[in-house]
């Protein structure tokens, strides 16, 4: 499986996990992909299609487009014959509305993630079937006059920026808005505007983190600096640059450090059990949160995570979810857990993992970006999964 390499030794385990996670997708009693068993399995039954995103708990209606954006001061790493070109989703509150609802993925999507990881015995349409709560394109809920805060989301290494959608339309129920990134070449299937579906050219490359991080920081300044300047320009609100704000996951969330160490245009970062792969120790001064799992849950455990915590001189916190893996932060957690496949290690089931992890996320981001008050901490107490590490 394709991999990130952090110099002398092998770096996230995000690929190799996705790889379980769709093995995870073939239906109970299929048989080991590419078997017999597997080949000859029935179509998923009509279980699968129910929804894969819990509904946001915001009083909000939930709108959500697709927008395209192409730097041209920038060749991509991967691909230098074309400039950088990063496919969004972009959710926001939104009037109601009958528009219908959105996809998680297509199904041309769907098929090539499903063949990036070899994954027979499913239907190829499987991960389109899943059901999301935002509806498509409908018109923005006016925002105040000084703007919307705005969340920009990095997924992990390998993984599509759908991982994260129960994130993303939780928080613009609750006034946010949110754009997902598609790193170009980083994820199995990326659709562009021209019809071009485009894969992950940097697996087979197994590029050092640094450069991966570096390279998605300087994506994530230009998809802020990009939408600030014409929010209207692609269906959004007007936006606060004042409160701009990256989580990540994985990969996502070095990016995450790296962004907020490199650019004081981003008022505060969160980096859901991501090694911390950077290619400087200058301080970092504006509000970061490490909520981690497994080897991420602890002091001590990676050495990656104590380096960046002596580095964050701005207000931190460290927090553990007892019992929670690494794709616990990411809507596959409930396919994982729906087939048994999440490992001996993960004891939080799947509903509360992702109640969790949006219940800190979202207080962490009240507290920093709308000064609502010591929201992270009373929700770190209100959980009995929470460990606090580090203040």
């Amino acid at each position: 499986m394709p991999n990130v390499r952090e110099a002398g030794r092998p770096a996230r385990r995000c690929a190799t996990l996705v790889a379980a996670l769709l093995l995870a997708l073939v239906p109970f009693g299929a048989g080991a992909p590419g078997t017999a068993a597997a080949r000859a399995a029935p179509a998923a039954d009509a279980a699968w299609t129910a929804s894969a995103v819990p509904a946001p708990t915001g009083a909000l209606p939930v709108g959500v487009r697709t927008a395209h954006l192409r730097d041209t001061s920038r060749r991509d790493p991967w691909n230098p014959d074309r400039y950088r070109e990063l496919a969004l989703s972009l959710w926001y509150p939104a009037l109601p509305s009958r528009a219908p609802r959105a996809s998680y993925v297509t199904a041309r999507e769907s098929a090539l993630i499903l063949r990036f990881h070899r994954v027979e015995g499913v239907p190829a349409d499987l991960l389109a079937r899943f059901r999301v709560h935002a509806r498509t394109a409908p018109p923005p809920l006016p925002a105040p006059a000084r703007g919307l805060p705005l969340v920009l989301l990095s997924p992990g290494f390998a993984l599509p920026r759908s991982s994260l959608t129960g994130l993303a339309e939780e928080l613009a129920s609750r006034g946010y808005a949110v754009a997902a990134v598609d790193h170009a070449y980083e994820a199995p299937a990326i659709s562009h505007p021209d019809g071009r579906v485009t894969g992950c050219l940097a697996c087979r490359r197994h590029p050092e983190g640094a450069r991966v991080a570096a390279t998605r920081a300087a994506d994530l300044r230009f998809v802020r600096e990009r939408l600030l300047r014409s929010p209207g320009a692609v269906g959004l609100p007007r936006l606060d640059p004042s409160r701009v704000a990256v989580v990540g996951h994985s990969m996502g969330g070095a990016a995450a450090f790296e962004a907020l160490r490199t650019d004081a245009g981003f008022a505060a970062a969160a980096n859901l059990d991501g090694t911390v792969h950077t290619g400087g120790r200058s301080p970092v001064d504006r509000p970061f949160l490490l909520l981690g799992a497994g080897e991420h849950g602890r002091p001590g455990a990676d050495p990656t995570w104590q380096r960046a915590w002596r580095d964050l001189s701005g207000p931190r916190r460290w927090l553990s979810v007892r019992g929670a893996g690494h794709l616990s932060f990411t809507d596959y957690a409930r396919l994982l857990e729906r087939t048994g496949t999440a490992g001996e290690e993960v004891t939080l089931g799947a509903a509360d993992a992702g109640r969790v992890t949006r219940e800190l996320v979202v207080a962490f981001l009240d507290e920093r970006l709308r000064r609502y008050g010591p929201r992270l901490d009373t929700a770190a107490r209100q959980d009995p999964e929470v460990v606090t590490h580090g203040r």
